[in-house]
């Protein structure tokens, strides 16, 4: 059973940064995500990666976040840079035992929070304008 544990989060002005770890017991054979949920809403897909690098993004955070593992370290990162005050949200980490991130049409598949099994504690991340 795959073990998660996130660290980062915080507080920081609109257009600043923000890095988020979750270290996990495993990575192989699991694709790996990021979550995000914001008070009264729906719990979010933000970022995925797999083992061998294939990634996808919600539309929303394009071009501003990134998602990354580190191997060495057993750590996959959520980059954000240019944080907006709609990106204020409780952000999980969570991982579901599958090859790849992509189904076999290309699809980013695990995507909806209901898709993965393992989910970290959540770090709240607020972006005040």
């Amino acid at each position: 059973q795959v073990q998660l544990r996130e660290s980062g989060g915080g507080s920081v002005q609109a257009g600043g940064s923000l890095r988020l770890s979750c270290a996990i017991s495993i990575y192989n054979d699991y694709c790996m995500g990021w979550f995000r949920q914001a008070p009264g809403k729906d719990r979010e897909a933000v970022a995925a990666i797999d083992s061998d690098g294939t990634t996808n993004f919600a539309d929303s955070v394009k071009g501003r976040f990134t998602i990354f593992l580190s191997k060495r370290e057993n750590t996959f990162y959520l980059q954000m840079n240019s944080l907006k005050p709609e990106d204020t949200a409780m952000y999980y980490c969570a991982a579901e035992y599958t090859l790849y991130c992509k189904s076999d049409s290309g699809a980013p598949r695990p995507w909806s929070h209901d898709e993965y099994t393992y989910w970290g504690q959540g770090t709240q991340v607020t972006v005040s304008s």
